[in-house]
């Protein structure tokens, strides 16, 4: 299985970092939206699971979107420090998704944090700040982004 499950739709990013770590997909999730990606072998380490790095990338994207969401940025935020726990191997094929909880959101400062699940089964808990009064790229279009379709 090389996509996600129903539901989802692929993120439209054409270049740059994300299109190198991608593909990405999203979904809208109550108020908010979760973000996932199927653990391809361009992601695994050389025992078959998902490499660490690839998980904190993960969750540094899903906390920094829901952030920009939710202040209605238009995209990004920049993060200022990022923590994650590893709590279980996420294999090669599983479907690794996770939604921002927004902890606090200050004029200059964000808190988030996120749980990935690899196949419903909690692979990182992970807690960033961000920069609020500094958006990464005032032109980006998330609507162009997570357009459904």
């Amino acid at each position: 299985m090389d996509g996600a499950p129903a539901g989802w739709h692929r993120l439209a990013v054409a270049d740059g970092f994300l299109a190198t770590v991608g593909p990405l997909w999203w979904r809208r999730d109550g108020d908010g939206f979760a973000m996932g990606f199927r653990a391809a072998p361009q992601h695994c380490n050389p025992v078959g699971f998902c490499h660490g790095g690839m998980l904190i990338t993960a969750a540094d994207v899903v906390m920094g979107f829901g952030l920009g969401a939710a202040l209605g940025t238009g995209g990004f935020v920049p993060t200022i420090g990022l923590a994650g726990d590893f709590l279980a191997p996420a294999p090669a094929g599983a479907f690794v998704a996770g939604r921002a909880e927004i902890l606090r959101r200050g004029r200059r400062l964000g808190f988030a944090q996120c749980l990935l699940a690899a196949d419903e089964v909690p692979v990182l808990r992970a807690n960033g700040t961000f920069q609020l009064d500094r958006p990464a790229d005032a032109g980006f279009s998330m609507r162009e982004l997570f357009r459904d379709g």
